[in-house]
């Protein structure tokens, strides 16, 4: 049963904006921690942003802060990642995540600490 689904990937060049969006039709992310993350070809995955549960606090990786935010809409159990000044570095499956987020619900950007996963949306940036 698919309870996180994104969508908003396609191919930009560098510069360029993308918006992702995810659905949390499962509703997984009451509570608790919602984050992006991202895996390029031969790469670990890594963290990318995450949001507290009411949005209050966001965490961001070190090679995105300044150019992505994330959000999300708990109405429509919606986030969002607005991605700008992409650059190919860029250029990876994203991920969506909901989970505990850690100790302390501190909302990381550790994989290990997220136990839902959509099934991703790829971002391919041109030079």
């Amino acid at each position: 049963q698919v309870q996180l689904v994104e969508s908003g990937g396609g191919s930009v060049q560098a510069g360029g904006s993308l918006r992702l969006s995810c659905v949390d039709s499962g509703y997984t992310s009451r509570g608790r921690c919602m984050g992006w993350f991202r895996q390029g070809p031969g790469n670990t995955r890594e963290g990318v942003a995450t949001i507290t549960s009411g949005g209050r606090t966001t965490h961001y990786a070190d090679s995105v802060r300044g150019r992505f935010t994330v959000s999300q809409d708990t109405a429509a159990n919606t986030l969002y990642l607005q991605m700008d000044a992409l650059n190919p570095g860029d250029t990876s499956m994203y991920y969506c995540a909901t989970g505990d987020g850690g100790p302390w619900y501190l909302c990381s950007l550790t994989d290990s600490h997220y136990d839902h996963w959509g099934q991703g949306t790829q971002v391919t940036v041109s030079s």
